[in-house]
């Protein structure tokens, strides 16, 4: 009783839902920076963890720490559109190549969602799951729309982005090394195409350019699977 009392005053507001999501944004960050900055383990990862323990520690339940902390995902949205201001300033150099960037955006984008429906369903998954991790590269506010639209669920959605946002950054840098890139540009569009805003970062700390590019990949592939996934998703039966 005493403990259900004390959870009680704590979630009377959401500033306590508020005030732990940036504590532990603050502690990721921080151990992120004291552990020389691994790529296999980005701050948001680390944030995500340590929000997890210290919800399983009070004993508070997902469904109303995600209830307080709604309005954080409202930011989202200004945030994304924010990321336009670095893609303005490389406005230029996005003109140079805007012709591979059209060829290669439709097929890279239709692949990032299709393997992991392939997969999920060559494992049997329901319905449920594969309408909730079909958007699991496009960033968090946009995704959250087309999940709703498919029927799949917010929670598993946001656990799926994490995952594909923390694989994105070594399995791009792999990459590169392997194919011999080192061209900014094209380091940072695959990051934010596949790795959305967690890609986004990553791009950000290689360079100012990484970032900006990252940032075209983001919104580009947020809107062309916007537009045409739950077409795709109607059009082969999944929607009812």
């Amino acid at each position: 009783m005493a403990t259900n009392t004390w959870l009680s005053v704590l979630t009377a507001t959401p500033l306590f839902a508020v005030g732990l999501t940036l504590a532990a944004y603050l502690a990721g960050s921080r151990l992120f920076q004291r552990l020389k900055r691994p790529a296999w383990l980005p701050a948001i990862l680390i944030a995500s963890l340590l929000l997890a323990g210290a919800l399983a520690l009070i004993g508070l339940p997902y469904a109303t720490y995600q209830q307080d902390a709604t309005w954080l995902t409202v930011l989202l949205g200004p945030a994304t559109v924010a990321l336009g201001m670095p893609l303005y300033q490389q406005l230029p150099r996005v003109v140079e190549l805007w012709r591979p960037l059209t060829i290669c955006l439709p097929v890279a984008a239709t692949l990032a969602a299709f393997y992991a429906l392939a997969i999920a369903w060559l494992l049997g998954s329901s319905d449920t799951i594969l309408a909730s991790i079909a958007a699991k590269s496009v960033t968090a506010p946009i995704a959250i729309g087309i999940t709703e639209q498919l029927g799949g669920t917010t929670a598993l959605l946001l656990g799926a982005l994490l995952v594909t946002g923390v694989i994105t950054i070594p399995c791009v840098s792999l990459a590169a090394r392997l194919l011999h890139i080192d061209d900014e540009r094209l380091i940072g569009f695959a990051l934010g195409l596949n790795g959305h805003a967690i890609g986004t970062v990553r791009a950000f700390e290689i360079s100012p350019t990484a970032g900006a590019f990252a940032s075209l990949g983001m919104s580009l592939t947020g809107i062309f699977t916007a537009l045409l996934l739950p077409l795709a998703w109607r059009l082969i039966g999944m929607g009812g």
